[in-house]
């Protein structure tokens, strides 16, 4: 015990628990991953996929998606948000935020990094090259292999990127949380949603998920990396002890008595 002690206190001595934990975080995604890829090239999540994708379906007529017309209506529009379009228009939007407010280190990485994840989303699908279900219609239209899930990763890591990385010049401890749960809300809604519509496996959106997440959390690794040899944008909030209580701005100098006071 003594040892793992010492272990322990020389690895938080140099690196902070924050990084520590968003690494082992990282780590155990790409493992999921890689697991779950073997087992799908294998077929042993046939069972499991069949079962999840079914019970969002009416028993009785497995082409009916479970539930009222206006939840069918609200899994598209759930779905939509982490199409392409929708992706990309808010990762310009929350760039040319980030180039206004004078983040342009930090709107450099957003961009270096939901692009290349766009790139390995689409190496990833033609390397698995994994069929469509098709035990019943799909909801909405689909042209690229089903493994992993696109809308998933690619929610995942955009969500959870524009999250992070906007967080970091965020010096309120509220906000920064806030940011992160909203991206983690989104990017599961839109997995969801897409075998809630038929499009995709479970594993897919699972598989999606992993590597989205483990895309967007390497990422912050490499900003704080970036910041520690001055590339990068300061983590305002690196310190923020009270998330209610502003910054406090340094004393102004007294005025010296004019001639007349």
């Amino acid at each position: 015990m003594a040892r793992l002690r010492l272990v322990w206190t020389w690895i938080t001595g140099r690196i902070e628990i924050t990084t520590l934990v968003v690494a082992l975080i990282t780590a155990a995604a790409v493992w999921a991953f890689v697991a779950l890829a073997g087992e799908v090239v294998e077929g042993d999540t046939k069972a499991f996929d069949t079962t999840i994708l079914l019970a969002f379906r009416n028993p009785a007529d497995p082409s009916d998606p479970f539930g009222p017309p206006w939840l069918e209506e609200l899994g598209r529009d759930m779905t939509a948000l982490g199409g392409t379009g929708v992706m990309i228009m808010i990762t310009v939007f929350v760039s040319l935020y980030l180039l206004f407010a004078g983040k342009r280190r930090s709107m450099w990485l957003v961009l270096a990094a939901i692009g290349s994840g766009f790139l390995m989303d689409r190496l990833l699908k033609m390397g698995f090259d994994r069929p469509r279900p098709d035990l019943v219609p799909h909801g909405s239209y689909v042209y690229t292999a089903s493994f992993p899930s696109g809308h998933s990763m690619m929610s995942a890591i955009v969500y959870l990127t524009l999250a992070t990385l906007t967080a970091r010049v965020e010096p309120r401890r509220r906000v920064r949380a806030y940011l992160i749960v909203c991206a983690c809300l989104l990017t599961v809604l839109v997995g969801i949603s897409r075998v809630y519509l038929g499009v995709h496996w479970p594993s897919d959106v699972l598989a999606g998920w992993t590597a989205g997440g483990a895309w967007a959390f390497g990422w912050w690794l490499l900003a704080k990396w970036l910041e520690s040899h001055g590339a990068a944008d300061p983590d305002l909030g690196a310190g923020d002890a009270d998330a209610g209580t502003p910054a406090a701005s340094p004393k102004e100098p007294l005025a010296r008595p004019g001639p007349h006071s």
